[in-house]
Formats: C-alpha cells, structure tokens, sequence
C-alpha cells in the first residue's frame, strides 16, 4: 500500500479501461481492455483524485472511430475519454484540499492526477455528487442551450425532442415544459415513452420502434402537432431527423445536438432537406464546450428548477469499471432511461 492520506490508504496500483481496437461497425466488448496499472506521484501543483462515478455519454463512441469529428479521435491503448465526479485524497495544489468533491474529465479509471485545468469543485450539500455529471453538470448544461440559445421557445409553441427518455432529452423536454410549452417526445419502447409522459411531464411521446419509415414517424409527429412544430431538440439526427422536417413550422428553429442515429460508420442520407428551405428553417449544431461562458447561469437556472421541483432526473446505474464497457454499449443500444452512470465504489 501506498502513503497514508486524509481519507485512508492509496492502493499501489488501480484499475483503468482503455481503446483496446477501433469498431468496424458497431462496437462490441473485444474493442475494451481492462487494465490494472500503477498509481502516480502528486507531484506540486497537482491533485490526486478517487473517482465515484463515471459519466457515460454517447460521444464516447463517436471517438472510437478516426471518421472527422469535432474532437479528436480516442487514441489506441489510452485510458478512455469521460467525465468522472469523485473527492480528493491527495493533494499538493493550493486551490484544492483533501475531501474537496470534484469533476473533471479523468477518463475510465478508478484513480486520476489532475493538475488543476477543467477540475471543478461542487457542492454536495447543494446537490447528489451524481447530479453533477448529469442535470447539473455538462448534461443539464447541454440541453439547457439547446433550448435557450437555439429553440428559443415561448409558452404555447409545441416542441418535440428526440431521445426523449435520455439524459440530455429528459432534461430538455421539462425545461420546454416549464417555459409553457407543449412537448413531443421521441423514444423507444412503451416503458420509455411512460417515462416521458408521467415522470417527465411531455404531452405526448411516440414510440418509433413500431414504425416501418420515416414516413410513418413524420405521420406520427403530426397527429400530436397538427399546426407543425416549432423547435426540435434532436439528439439522433439520420431518419428521426429527417422524419421532423416535413413536421417543422414555417420559421421553425432546430438544435442539432447529437447522431447517435448515425454512429457505427453507417452512411444515412437526407432526404428532407429541401424543407430547411421550403419552410426556412433554422438548423444549428452546437458542442456545449464552446459556451464555457454561459455555464455558471445555467447551473444557477437548472439548480432553481431543481428546487422548485420542476426538474428531475432519472439514472441508469452499472457497478465497477468492468461493467464500463457494457454501459456504454448499452447506451447506443438505448438501454438507459435518463442519466447512465457507472459507479465505482
């Protein structure tokens, strides 16, 4: 065992999930290795973080693939990109002390050293430490500027989202709610949609698993959007986005959030496109990470709907890093409802 801390004993060595190869197609558990490896030194200026939970998030496996992305691509045999929250146990930085609860992006592993850079404190007398990977961390903050900056909606407008029972969805769909709108859900499964509907409060939510085409799902949207629709918050992006144009209101705005419709290196073409024209459509993709600026407000905003009971958030839970690799396929297989976590301890 290692050097005595605040909090007990550090291990001499820990355990952490790398990219063992890159997915074909869909990826599958041989594409993980798990490994056990040695614990680090802290050396001045640096933290030595226990991770709790590990946030799982589909552009985890966006970056397994090395097609263009926003960001670059997991490299081979290297500790698994991810949000963790976590306390630390060692720490030789002035701005952080033993105890201090934190996230920051640490990756999949038990134990992680961070100099600082991306570490936030939080605040568990506020919230769950839990609650700051999903509805108060980049979770929350995500759908919070989908719907704000980009769908902009006002009481009356009738907004749909996709992934509805989802981490980011969910959050989006009572933060349309509760700016008096009517909300369309998307998602899988009649104990999904139930979810959305009773738990999350939407209006109506489809099930798109029985449905043959887009076709059918564009038919859907308008039995519950007769005059149209006048924002989308898309998570999915392919067929369930290209379903939504035709259902769009004339002036409509679209925040074009995540493809986990597309990924697994499949090719989907747009057939619906034109109406982005047809109907002049606002259509805007966004990555959270770009408006660091506007996280403080959000966090306040979403901590205030907390509160007032106006938001709440489900989480799917896997245990120990081994059961990693499951969660996250699990995930692109629209396993979870709500927030997918995997705790460590």
């Amino acid at each position: 065992m290692g050097p005595h801390t605040a909090t007990g004993l550090v291990p001499e060595r820990y355990r952490r999930m790398v990219l063992a190869s890159r997915p074909v197609d869909k990826p599958d558990t041989t594409h993980f290795r798990l490994e056990e490896v040695g614990m680090p030194g802290v050396a001045a200026g640096q933290v030595l973080v226990r991770n709790r939970y590990l946030s799982i998030d589909p552009y985890m496996v966006g970056r397994m693939y090395t097609t263009q992305s926003y960001a670059a691509a997991q490299a081979l045999g290297e500790t698994m990109v991810g949000e963790t929250a976590g306390h630390v146990i060692a720490s030789q930085h002035p701005d952080f002390q033993i105890g201090d609860a934190v996230v920051g992006a640490l990756g999949w592993q038990e134990y992680g050293v961070s100099d600082g850079t991306n570490l936030r404190r939080v605040d568990e007398q506020r919230a769950p430490l839990s609650a700051y990977l999903g509805m108060l961390g980049m979770t929350g903050v995500t759908a919070w500027y989908g719907i704000n900056r980009i769908c902009r909606p006002v009481e009356g407008d009738t907004v749909l989202v996709s992934a509805a029972a989802g981490a980011v969805g969910g959050v989006a769909v009572q933060l349309a709610k509760a700016k008096g709108c009517k909300v369309i859900g998307i998602a899988g499964g009649e104990q999904k949609c139930h979810y959305v509907t009773r738990v999350l409060g939407a209006n109506a939510c489809i099930d798109y698993r029985p449905l043959a085409s887009k076709e059918a799902l564009t038919e859907e949207i308008f039995k519950h959007a007769v005059d149209g629709v006048d924002a989308f918050f898309d998570n999915v992006n392919g067929w369930v986005l290209d379903a939504a144009f035709p259902a769009m209101s004339l002036g409509g705005r679209i925040a074009l959030c995540g493809m986990i419709g597309r990924y697994g290196n499949r090719s989907m073409q747009l057939l619906s496109h034109h109406f982005l024209l047809l109907s002049r459509l606002t259509a805007q993709g966004f990555i959270v990470w770009d408006h660091v600026g506007e996280w403080g407000r959000a966090v306040d905003e979403l901590s205030d709907l907390m509160d007032g009971g106006l938001l709440r958030s489900e989480e799917t839970r896997a245990f120990g890093i081994e059961a990693a690799p499951h969660a996250c396929l699990g995930l692109l297989a629209g396993k979870n409802v709500g927030k997918q976590l995997v705790q460590f301890y």
